[in-house]
This record gives C-alpha cells, sequence and structure tokens, in this order.
C-alpha cells in the first residue's frame, strides 16, 4: 500500500519516491504515469505530481509526448549493446588517465555500496554504482569527458535495473567494482584498460524483446 507523503519538500520526496520505484524495476517500461492516480496514490496536489514527473523527465528516467502520460522508456538488449558501444572508449580514456591512482570518491561509493544492507531496495545500489563510475570520470580532469559520459547516465541507470537480474547477490556486485579499481590502481595501463574492457562486457539477463 502507498503511504502519503508529508507536505515538506513534496516535490523532492515524490520525485525521489517515483525514481526509486523506476530504479527498481517495480514501474515497467511503458508504464503510463497518470498525474490523477500517482496526486491521489501519493495525497499530493497535481502540479506537486506535475513538477515531480518534470524532474524525471530531465533526467532521462521518464518520456512524455503530446497528449500522452509520462512513461518510463523502454531501453532494449540492443540499446544496451549500443550504450557499451559508446561507453567503452570513453571509460578508456578514464583507465588511460587514472591507472596507478586510487580515487577516493569512488573508493567511498564502493564502501557505501557494500554497507548497504541485505534488503536495501535495488535503486540505492544503483545510485551508488553510478556514483562510482562518475567519480572515475571526474578523476581524469576533463570537462568534456565529463559532459560525453554525462549524455548517457539516463540510460546507463535505466541498463542498471536490468542487471538486477544478473546481480541477484550484492556481494557479487561488490566484489567486482572492488576487483576494478584494484586493477586501475595497480597497473600498468594496459593491465587497467584490459580490466575496464572487460567490466563493460556485461550479460543483460533476459529481456523482454527476446533478446
Amino acid at each position: 500500500m502507498t503511504l502519503p507523503l508529508r507536505p515538506v519538500s513534496a516535490v523532492g520526496a515524490l520525485a525521489d519516491a517515483l525514481r526509486g520505484r523506476v530504479l527498481s524495476g517495480e514501474i515497467a517500461p511503458g508504464t503510463p504515469l497518470p498525474e490523477q492516480e500517482i496526486a491521489a496514490s501519493y495525497g499530493v496536489a497535481r502540479p506537486t505530481v506535475r513538477e515531480a514527473l518534470a524532474r524525471l523527465v530531465h533526467e532521462g528516467l521518464l518520456r512524455r509526448e503530446r497528449n500522452r502520460s509520462a512513461y518510463v522508456p523502454e531501453v532494449t538488449l540492443s540499446d544496451l549493446d549500443d550504450l557499451m558501444y559508446v561507453r567503452r572508449p570513453l571509460e578508456d580514456l578514464m583507465a588511460r588517465a587514472v591507472t596507478g591512482r586510487r580515487v577516493p570518491e569512488a573508493e567511498s561509493a564502493l564502501g557505501r555500496m557494500a554497507a548497504l544492507p541485505p534488503d536495501a531496495p535495488w535503486s540505492e545500489s544503483v545510485a551508488e554504482h553510478m556514483a562510482l563510475h562518475q567519480a572515475l570520470i571526474e578523476a581524469v580532469g576533463s570537462p568534456r569527458l565529463e559532459r560525453l559520459y554525462g549524455v548517457l547516465a539516463a540510460e546507463t541507470r535505466l541498463g542498471l535495473v536490468r542487471l538486477r537480474e544478473v546481480y541477484t547477490d550484492r556481494d557479487v556486485l561488490v566484489r567486482e567494482h572492488r576487483e576494478l579499481l584494484d586493477a586501475i590502481a595497480r597497473g600498468p595501463e594496459e593491465a587497467a584498460r584490459a580490466a575496464v574492457a572487460a567490466h563493460l562486457s556485461h550479460s543483460w539477463g533476459g529481456s523482454p524483446d527476446g533478446g
């Protein structure tokens, strides 16, 4: 049962609640999110719903078309393969620049991921996963690389929803990222680049589109 939100910071609270449901996979791709129904479910006014949905549309987690309710866009296996095709050269640039270094912000994100309780929502793992990779990119010190990487953020987050089917054991996710950070810090450069490439060669699990 959905509980009403407290009126303080209702837009942010509603956006957080809906974001968590999207990133957990609870709201399936293509599911419409009518403003009136959301307002009734959460006990907030429609303008609050409209602004919260606008935030998620801006983040790329929802899509809104003329005369349609907002909805979660479908990200197919082909989309995900293309996403990795574009991410690999960007993260290869990161590996070239960061090899031999520890990135404190990435280590902190991994620590938070490892500390999550077993019953923590998958969306919390998604948040720390994104924070870890973003920290590695920012460690390069290239604003243009950060901007290019940021364009892919929404699809990456939606792709991580599918990885919930692969990482049923959170410890495996933590271990793989520990190995990644260790490989980058240890070097040499070619080994670090190979580790990054292998890390991005995901198996995405089952697919509703048959892939």
